[in-house]
């Protein structure tokens, strides 16, 4: 059964025999509980100077010590008032049953509180609605964790059968990549991946590209933009889909919606949900609020992809640019906890980056709180005659999966908006020699780009040395 009635002004009693006799119980909640959650005045009083020992010793008190401590008298009467309720309580309380009922109690009194304090704060003109909000959310999202963690030593066993697992991975469609990161992105969350590069050089192509790869998996992939319109982006997964050139989508829609109907079809599990909102009026706590409507809704996520991180407003107004980038990436990196799967997002690199190859962290524009917050961030630029070319270079400046410092290229559609995997360009043109042939002439883009395949090449076989 749910839910069962807690009698609050009991558990008063039974939350404070525990903090008095159990350290380890009392060290649990001592960071969430306050002396002014008890009704109970006595036990308000002795729970505040149990606090004040145990903050001073680092030990929770016998009875002699905290009696030595109460020079007051009112607090030996609490005291002795304390002691004797504790006379009507089952001092066999099971352990795990005691941390839900706290972690209850505290959740409802912190609520309760602020409650009380908007109030107040609203009476007096002060208010601030995502403050409000933050406040909210951290009452409700109170956990008693009871998990210590993992016995290194005492778990080798465990250990060495994990090394023998493969972790959980969705490929990224693109090879190299899915190389890079230990076989693709983590599908079980506690990774969030970003590229960057300087402006206009296809951040969102690379984010709807990932979407699209996604979703040929059979993937429920859950699109945030805040660049650009829910029908934009929908045009582009449309023309990367149907490889329909973007600006002709509109006079061959008979053949999109034929295409997109055999895509059903064939993808029967796959789910893309395009969500706008405008810029800096979502917070990472809107965020969640929106995927968890989703969630409520039936729509489990195996991916979110957010185009783009300095876009979302913070949590804490008054805050720098620094601070404020680093407190979104660190709130959307536990959104991939929260949710159990990976975030794909991009940042922006500054303006010493421009025509840099393989721009680096430093580069990063607003905050080097993102990159150090991050689990992998892909660099993305192009060079000189690459338009020309059709490719793209990616490369990777943190990895927390894998190497780092290294880089490729992509073959990109701009009409279609598309990116076809670097193996694919490079295995094409290499079992092709008729075609190296034919462009071995004195052209210097095709001289470019014969080298750009040798490249290739040889990064393929460096990896595999």
């Amino acid at each position: 059964m749910k839910n069962l009635p807690l009698d609050l002004e009991l558990f008063e009693t039974v939350l404070m025999y525990n903090a008095l006799f159990d350290q380890a119980y009392l060290e649990t909640i001592i960071h969430y509980t306050k002396p002014t959650f008890f009704k109970n005045k006595n036990i308000k009083s002795v729970f505040g100077s149990v606090i004040s020992y145990y903050m001073e010793h680092n030990k929770i008190p016998n009875i002699t010590e905290l009696k030595t401590h109460l020079v007051d008298q009112d607090k030996r009467d609490c005291l002795r008032e304390v002691i004797l309720s504790f006379k009507t309580i089952d001092k066999n309380y099971d352990k795990d049953v005691l941390l839900k009922n706290t972690e209850r109690f505290i959740k409802e009194k912190s609520v309760l509180n602020t409650v009380l304090k908007t109030s107040l704060d609203i009476q007096t003109g002060i208010i601030d609605p995502s403050k409000i909000l933050k406040e909210f959310e951290n009452a409700c999202n109170i956990s008693l964790i009871d998990n210590m963690g993992f016995d290194y030593l005492e778990s080798i066993d465990k250990h060495c059968d994990d090394l023998q697992k493969v972790f959980n991975v969705i490929p990224t469609g693109w090879k190299w990549l899915d190389d890079k990161l230990g076989g693709g992105l983590m599908a079980d969350g506690r990774a969030l991946y970003v590229f960057f590069g300087v402006t206009n050089v296809g951040k969102s192509i690379f984010l709807g590209n990932m979407a699209t790869n996604l979703l040929n998996q059979d993937k429920t992939v859950v699109l945030i933009s805040l660049e650009m319109p829910e029908q934009i982006y929908a045009k582009r997964i449309s023309s990367q889909l149907s490889k329909i050139p973007f600006s002709d989508l509109k006079l061959q829609t008979d053949s999109l919606k034929n295409h997109l109907n055999q895509y059903k079809v064939k993808n029967k599990k796959s789910k893309l949900i395009i969500k706008e909102f405008p810029p800096k009026t979502v917070s990472p706590l809107h965020i969640k609020s929106y995927l968890e409507k989703l969630v409520r809704s039936g729509i489990k996520p195996d991916a979110i992809v957010i185009d783009y991180l300095n876009l979302i407003a913070p949590n804490n107004t008054g805050l720098n640019s620094y601070e404020s980038v680093k407190e979104i990436t660190e709130d959307i990196r536990a959104l991939s906890y929260t949710f159990s799967c990976p975030i794909i997002s991009a940042t922006q690199a500054n303006r010493s980056a421009f025509s840099t190859p393989n721009p680096d962290m430093d580069m990063t524009s607003e905050s080097m709180g993102l990159s150090h917050t991050v689990d992998a961030q892909i660099s993305i630029w192009t060079e000189k005659e690459d338009f020309e070319l059709g490719i793209i270079h990616m490369g990777i400046v943190k990895n927390r999966f894998g190497p780092r410092q290294c880089h490729t290229v992509l073959e990109i559609d701009y009409e279609t908006l598309s990116l076809k995997d670097p193996d694919q360009v490079a295995s094409s043109f290499i079992v092709n020699p008729s075609k190296r042939r034919d462009m071995e002439n004195n052209d210097p883009v095709n001289s470019s780009l014969i080298s750009t395949f040798d490249l290739i090449e040889s990064l393929s076989l460096n990896d595999e040395n």
